[in-house]
């Protein structure tokens, strides 16, 4: 697999984001050694950096990914996340204080059953808490070894710039892809000036661009997306025809529309490593083998040209963009 940069950190440049096989999308049907089976071909096809949260879960997904890589730990970019907890109210509040960060970082490392955390991640911005704060204590546990890299998931431009002048931000996660390309097209400027490489949460529209979701009434119950804006009503008709689009060109490549989404992803530049989630095997090989994929400048410009999604991204947009 090709290499992405970001910041000072090389990884292979398809991810793999963990979330799926825990929360939000699973509702009931959770397979823990299907999950590990994905983690480990995942390995074996050159995928490097795998993505967690300790709020999946909360905390499951990171002892999952713990598991799996059990005996298997060298090479592999661990990147996860803090500053969302459940709130008191049943919701979440966010927490960068310098107080959290060390809790977090201790309770994340004991999950994951390692020494250290290739990519530590602020989950969102916390408005009650300077990032100059949080930053200067993610920069205490660089220097501790704790922490390899850090990086801001949802920052918006003037978050990331004073970040970086406490210490250098390696990575910004946020949501990109065919039908989210606003906001990451917007910071490009900014991650580029400043060295900071886009890892893209969501590359496939939550699972939209793969073509296999027509309706929302075919997802389980507990599955977040059959209250998402972009996944119900008039919105949903619009953005079916985004896939339709997809499929054309993935016609005329013989490859899925999975693949072209995320070859489109890719050739936005050598600085973006997208994070495509799965919890199979078979869904993870289609992934990857976008990596071989190559869109004409035709179809990558026709593809350019579609519309963003109608719709908002959440259904709560308040802590996005701080």
């Amino acid at each position: 697999m090709k290499n992405a940069t970001l910041g000072t950190l090389s990884v292979g440049r398809l991810g793999l984001g963990c979330m799926g096989m825990s929360a939000f999308y699973s509702g009931a049907n959770t397979d823990e050694a299907e999950s590990i089976r994905t983690i480990h071909r995942a390995l074996d096809l050159g995928v490097t950096m795998l993505d967690t949260a300790e709020m999946y879960g909360p905390h499951t997904n990171e002892e999952l990914v713990g598991r799996a890589l059990a005996g298997r730990r060298d090479g592999v970019v661990i990147a996860t996340k803090f500053g969302v907890l459940p709130g008191t109210d049943g919701g979440r509040r966010l927490d960068g204080s310098p107080e959290n960060v060390r809790r977090s970082v201790e309770g994340s490392l004991r999950r994951l059953g390692t020494d250290r955390i290739d990519l530590y991640y602020q989950h969102r911005m916390d408005p009650q808490t300077p990032i100059e704060d949080t930053v200067g204590a993610l920069a205490e546990l660089v220097a501790e070894g704790k922490i390899l890299h850090y990086g801001l998931s949802e920052a918006g431009e003037e978050t990331l710039r004073r970040a970086h002048a406490v210490h250098p931000v390696t990575a910004l996660e946020t949501e990109y892809s065919l039908w989210t390309r606003d906001p990451a097209e917007q910071l490009l400027p900014v991650l580029r000036e400043l060295g900071i490489g886009l890892v893209p949460y969501s590359p496939l529209g939550r699972g939209f661009l793969t073509g296999a979701i027509r309706s929302a009434d075919t997802l389980d119950a507990g599955d977040f997306r059959r209250s998402n804006p972009r996944f119900v009503g008039e919105n949903l008709d619009a953005n079916l025809r985004i896939v339709d689009a997809v499929e054309e060109v993935a016609a005329e490549l013989d490859a899925t529309p999975a693949q072209v989404a995320l070859a489109w992803v890719l050739a936005q530049g050598d600085d973006i490593a997208p994070i495509p989630g799965t919890k199979r095997v078979s869904r993870l090989e289609e992934n990857v083998a976008a990596d071989a994929l190559v869109l004409s400048e035709e179809q990558l410009a026709a593809l350019g040209a579609l519309p963003s999604a109608a719709g908002d991204r959440y259904a709560d947009m308040s802590s996005i963009g701080r």
